[in-house]
């Protein structure tokens, strides 16, 4: 598989939220601002592409019987280091962000990533499979709290200079000022809602696509057979 191939799935053809349906804890939970989605999936990402690589390194030294048990205990140290930086160097989001960070432990995607790609490829695949795979994850999240931030407070990315750091400051924008807000956008029943909405627009899409391409290709003529003689 080549990079490009690895790009498209971990963006869009495979995308954790958006086509795997997974992650659903802290994509329903943090998502209230598009802040907290895009820390919570950089600091995924940075589990995956460190698990990836780890594991693809060592896949040829483990046993298979007692792989997963492995694996589950390099994911564990990454997410800790993890933990332990955004404690250290980001205390406000890490605040924020809470019990969501340990929980990337759990999260499906992560050991899925190692056992279906990591543990059968080359480190540098590996590598750029955990990368794009987070920054689809990333994206996805992102999005989802963008949309319930606009609705519910008629922000984009507020408070992110100070959850991501004084660089952060220009994404900061009141889109709606002196707007009351939607309380609901910023419940859990809206991640839901949201979700599903951008679920059925991705679902619509494709089809589309497919649809599209159906037609090109019934519409192309078949040439004749070389060689083959007309009928006259």
């Amino acid at each position: 598989m080549n990079i490009r191939e690895i790009m498209k799935n971990g963006l869009w053809d495979q995308n954790i939220v958006f086509a795997q349906v997974l992650g659903m804890c802290p994509t329903m939970a943090v998502t209230t601002s598009g802040t907290n989605g895009l820390g919570m999936g950089l600091a995924t990402t940075a589990v995956l592409v460190g698990s990836n690589m780890i594991i693809s390194s060592i896949r040829n030294f483990v046993s298979p019987q007692v792989r997963i048990p492995v694996y589950i205990v390099l994911i564990a140290t990454l997410v800790t280091i993890v933990d332990m930086v955004l404690n250290a160097w980001m205390h406000d989001l890490y605040r924020v962000l809470g019990l969501f960070i340990a929980l990337i432990v759990v999260n499906c995607a992560v050991l899925g990533r190692a056992e279906s790609f990591a543990s059968k490829s080359g480190i540098v695949a590996s590598a750029f499979d955990g990368l794009f795979m987070g920054l689809g994850f990333t994206l996805a999240l992102t999005a989802i709290g963008l949309i319930r931030e606009l609705i519910g407070m008629g922000t984009l990315f507020s408070q992110a200079s100070l959850l991501l750091g004084p660089k952060f400051a220009f994404l900061e924008m009141t889109v709606i000022p002196n707007y009351g807000g939607v309380l609901m956008m910023i419940l859990p029943p809206a991640g839901f809602l949201v979700l599903g909405l951008m679920l059925a627009v991705k679902r619509f899409y494709e089809l589309r696509a497919a649809a599209k391409e159906t037609a090109k290709t019934t519409a192309s003529p078949t040439p004749l057979a070389e060689g083959a003689i007309g009928c006259h």
